[in-house]
């Protein structure tokens, strides 16, 4: 069909436009501009938090059909829990497709481990009694000098790995500075998803034996200079 030479160019001029949702030059996208902030706040990770993103929450429940979307396209899979208000990607369950890996896993050291097992039990007492999971750095030391013996280092050194371990957790956003306090943290409620009651069974049991001095039958302990996948 032949059309008009007005009729030409203003066809020609439609297909080449960018699409309604171009933010920038060049912009191929389709997403809101909101929604694609909380796309990146999932991917940036580690968590996306109702209580800290509180502009995004909304964007996630209300654009989560797209998001999972585009998440399903990088391999990767989006956790919600509604009730806490917290969200985050991790690797989809493939099976032997060969995929690339796109989020990379944190590795633990034995001090890392029984912190992370610290704040965990922590936060679940918390939540038992409806309270904050509050929680200081001389706390954190003091609990964990049980494990001192089994980290084979001296008093001085031991401190200063629990100190860097705590640095560690904070990066991640799983321990949260409470403004107008220098040592004093939030636990994230995203360590409850990270780890179930059967992995907080398992840690527990391994990491009572190795306190007490015993070696655990099932595993090899990790000395403090290994690392471990979390």
């Amino acid at each position: 069909m032949n059309l008009p030479d007005d009729d030409v160019a203003d066809a020609t001029a439609t297909e080449g436009a960018p699409p309604s949702t171009a933010l920038f030059m060049n912009d191929s996208g389709e997403l809101a501009l909101d929604t694609r902030r909380a796309l990146v706040q999932l991917l940036a990770g580690p968590s996306l938090d109702g209580r800290r993103h509180a502009k995004l929450w909304p964007v996630l429940l209300r654009d989560e059909v797209a998001l999972r979307k585009r998440l399903s396209e990088l391999f990767l899979e989006l956790v919600i829990d509604r009730d806490m208000q917290v969200a985050f990607t991790r690797q989809a369950d493939t099976g032997d497709l060969e995929v690339p890996l796109l989020l990379r896993r944190a590795q633990l050291t034995f001090i890392d481990s029984v912190l992370v097992l610290y704040l965990r039990q922590r936060l679940t007492h918390a939540e038992a009694h409806s309270e904050r999971a509050v929680v200081s750095t001389d706390e954190i030391v003091d609990n964990l000098t049980l494990y001192e013996r089994a980290a084979s280092t001296d008093r001085a050194g031991f401190t200063k790995r629990v100190h860097a371990s705590v640095e560690k957790v904070k990066k991640h956003n799983i321990l949260q500075k409470i403004r107008a306090s220098d040592d004093r943290y939030e636990i994230s409620p995203t360590l409850k998803l990270l780890f179930s009651a059967e992995d907080i069974q398992t840690l527990t049991a391994l990491y009572q034996h190795m306190a007490a001095g015993e070696a655990d039958p099932g595993k090899q302990p990790p000395s403090d200079d290994s690392e471990e996948e979390a």
